[in-house]
């Protein structure tokens, strides 16, 4: 089985308790495949239940990126997690374990 860290490097970054996501998929083949597979529906069932709002996904074909953001995924922000990890810098690390198809 595939995973998205065997195609994409994720960065992570934060706004409040949002979590924010920019997948940069290595290849064009592999930009395609991830624009498929990682939907918003896809992305907010793998973060589930930490997910609080809305998922926004914004894609960035001339860079090859995809950019989500997840509310309340950090639960309160930098300042007010009680979690050792308030940046969410480990969470690229759960988008990367996520299944994605074998084929385009």
């Amino acid at each position: 089985m595939r995973t998205v860290d065997d195609l994409a490097d994720v960065r992570t970054g934060d706004k409040g308790d949002t979590l924010i996501l920019a997948v940069f998929p290595r290849t064009e083949e592999d930009y395609e495949l991830l624009s498929r597979e990682l939907t918003v529906d896809a992305v907010t069932t793998h973060f589930e239940p930490l997910v609080t709002g809305e998922v926004r996904r914004t894609a960035m074909p001339l860079v090859s990126g995809l950019v989500f953001e997840l509310p309340g995924v950090l639960g309160g922000g930098v300042t007010g997690s009680p979690v050792l990890d308030g940046h969410g810098k480990c969470l690229s690390y759960h988008l990367l374990s996520m299944p994605v198809a074998e084929q385009l």
